[in-house]
């Protein structure tokens, strides 16, 4: 039984790590393809990644996002929902973070950052709970739910930042938070900020909650099979708005990172799709804490390299989608190619 286990954890290891590795040999068919050297273009894109302490940050600054919505995926997976409303509560949350930002004054740093953070908490964990409600009381699935919010909640907020709580400028933005709720830089000039202690503790303590609390055993039993979870005596309904609340506060974290770290006030639109890519690192990352932050740094490096890869070489910047998304298409692959030898095995 135990080397069963330990056979499961190794391929919950190997499989990301072969993917990625398939993924950047097909990469370098197309490298070829252009006239260029494959092994020059990746040197290039692995410098401009990790080559020094300022493309190191800039890493760090581009994946400390995808790390939040990376969690709130995983976290929600874990208890058996597939919540890809992360883009939407990113954005209520984002906006609740700064709105606490612009409008309280006077308040020292040590309150007003705290407080602006929770709010953004507290708004995707609100914009969380309402697909997970319907889910648990009216058997709606999540998958609809979540998608349908998500364009309510790009709208709304929209509408609230041209609207009542339009900053006065040109731009489709609100005013810009007082510097007493701003996240510090930690190595100007990237805009690396303490943000991303604030995501690596966020994956520590869904570590904790989901495999060192009882909490977390009924989430994830409840994941695993709500019917015995429920004839057990857990409770599924109240499980299941937990979590989605959970996964809509870590969500609400990447926008009030994104808000009082980067852009120090709401604009429209802010997001490039980083509620979706926080599928594709959770997937990634075998929905394990530890295995998204990973995940994240290395989407957040593919982002920061193809800049360079672009500019120095005839590669074209798009490769890089192209290699993220054959990655994705491996680590889906393993659920396959498990029925696949299932199914001959069964013959």
């Amino acid at each position: 039984m135990q080397n069963r286990i330990r056979a499961v954890r190794w391929q919950e290891m190997v499989t990301p790590l072969a993917a990625v590795i398939l993924a950047l040999a097909i990469g370098a068919g197309f490298i070829l393809f252009v006239g260029e050297n494959p092994l020059t273009a990746y040197k290039i894109l692995f410098v401009e990644s990790f080559g020094n302490l300022r493309n190191l940050a800039t890493t760090l600054q581009r994946a400390t996002p995808l790390m939040f919505t990376g969690l709130a995926v995983a976290f929600g997976y874990r208890a058996g929902l597939f919540n890809i409303g992360a883009e939407g509560q990113l954005y209520i949350g984002a906006f609740a973070a700064a709105w606490v930002g612009f409008t309280l004054t006077g308040a020292p740093r040590f309150i007003h950052l705290p407080l602006a953070i929770i709010a953004g908490m507290l708004g995707g964990a609100l914009w969380g709970s309402i697909p997970g409600y319907l889910k648990a009381k009216l058997g709606v699935h999540e998958v609809i739910n979540t998608i349908m919010l998500n364009f309510i909640a790009l709208y709304l907020t929209d509408w609230l930042a041209t609207g009542p709580f339009h900053g006065g400028s040109w731009v489709p933005e609100t005013a810009r938070i007082k510097p007493a709720a701003a996240l510090t830089r930690l190595y100007p000039p990237t805009r690396l900020t303490t943000g991303v202690f604030l995501a690596l503790l966020a994956a520590f303590v869904v570590y904790l909650v989901l495999w060192k609390t009882r909490q977390g055993y009924e989430l994830r039993a409840v994941g695993l099979n709500p019917d015995a979870a429920e004839y057990g005596g857990i409770n599924v309904a109240r499980n299941t708005v937990l979590a989605m609340a959970i996964s809509g506060a870590l969500a609400g974290l990447a926008g009030t990172e994104q808000i009082l770290g980067l852009h120090n006030r709401f604009i429209v639109r802010f997001s490039s799709d980083l509620g979706f890519m926080g599928i594709a690192v959770a997937l990634l990352g075998k929905n394990h804490p530890f295995g998204v932050i990973l995940a994240a740094v290395l989407f957040g490096a593919l982002q920061t390299g193809s800049a360079a890869m672009d500019r120095l070489t005839s590669v074209p910047r798009e490769l890089i989608t192209i290699i993220q998304a054959l990655i994705i298409f491996f680590v889906a692959a393993e659920y396959l190619i498990r029925r696949i030898l299932r199914m001959k095995e069964g013959a």
